[in-house]
């Protein structure tokens, strides 16, 4: 609750965790360590990803059925926190008093900068170096309300996809969500610090199957983060080839590289050379790319049939598709 423009939970016995999140596990481990009940509540398409062993009710509404099962679980609001992790559940404004100014979410980045979805692919595509976990209040709007603590450091030089962002910021999250724990059952007043509404940005979610499609005609140095943003734990970025073997085909494990002839606009993906394992593919820039996967639709790499003079391309359909069609995802997965 909020005491004086301070967050506190007076005698913290439960904690909820709304959503879901990869070290889950570890967070119940500390729970139990600081004797804090846990119970954990998910949406139909995330419950997929929760271990068997972990017990959860899948809500994909706060509505008045939520409600029901807040009084029927004797979940008493003074000295229950609940915490959403990546939730898919929309919080809005006729709902969050069910939960008493104790309702709190993770977000990960330096809010106000970067609110909304798909953060390690937006900072990817930024080469944004900052990493952050920020702990804040929900509201009624998005990513928006006061936050509570904030951690920021810098990204390892190895962390370059989606998932290296994602792991490193799992393991510091686990750290941070213990001292964040021990400092409620200290019974301590953690200062509330608003948010400005003249910095910031939001950035809408993506879909790698929508927005995932690789223009060729992108300088190196922004061809080589997109194509990044969209790697491990993704299908990868994708494109076609004049090879009509296949069809659409997806992208990984790529990086710039400059040791080949210069280029010209025109040999924009055009593969200009083959290394059995690797292929060089020429951009519209100064750099070339190296790629080691190229996957088909069934994840089989087929590099080795790619041939030198073979280009990659992406129908402009596809491209101005993406960019006409907002991406959004709801409780059951993507609408």
């Amino acid at each position: 609750m909020i005491i004086n423009n301070n967050f506190k939970v007076e005698d913290i016995k439960n904690i909820v965790i709304i959503g879901f999140h990869e070290k889950v596990d570890e967070l119940i481990k500390i729970n139990d360590k600081l004797k804090i009940n846990t119970e954990v509540i998910t949406s139909s398409d995330q419950s997929k990803n929760f271990p068997k062993h972990i017990k959860f009710r899948i809500f994909d509404k706060i509505d008045k059925e939520f409600k029901s099962y807040l009084i029927k679980s004797k979940l008493d609001s003074n000295n229950t926190l609940f915490f959403s992790i990546s939730a898919r559940n929309i919080f809005r404004k006729e709902t969050i008093k069910y939960f008493n100014n104790n309702l709190i979410n993770l977000h990960g980045s330096r809010l106000p900068y970067d609110a909304g979805g798909a953060v390690y692919s937006w900072q990817i595509l930024k080469e944004d170096r900052i990493a952050a976990l920020t702990i804040h209040m929900i509201d009624e709007s998005i990513d928006s309300g006061p936050i509570i603590m904030q951690k920021t450091m810098l990204y390892p030089s190895y962390c370059r996809t989606p998932i290296d962002l994602q792991t490193f910021c799992n393991e510091k999250f686990v750290i941070m969500y213990e001292e964040f724990l021990r400092k409620l059952k200290n019974k301590e007043k953690l200062p509330l610090s608003h948010q400005s509404k003249y910095i910031g940005r939001y950035n809408p979610r993506l879909s790698t199957d929508q927005s995932g499609w690789i223009d060729w005609g992108l300088e190196s140095y922004d061809l080589i983060s997109f194509i990044n943003a969209f790697d491990k734990p993704y299908d990868g970025a994708s494109t076609f080839i004049n090879n009509k073997k296949y069809k659409r085909l997806f992208i990984k494990k790529a990086q710039l590289h400059g040791g080949e002839t210069p280029n010209h606009p025109y040999m924009q993906g055009i593969i200009v050379r083959h290394d059995k394992d690797w292929i060089i593919v020429s951009t519209k820039g100064k750099h070339m790319i190296v790629i080691e996967e190229v996957l088909d639709k069934n994840k089989k790499n087929i590099i080795s049939d790619l041939k030198v003079g073979d280009r990659f391309y992406t129908p402009q359909n596809k491209i101005e598709k993406d960019r006409s069609e907002r991406v959004f995802y709801n409780s059951k997965g993507r609408k």
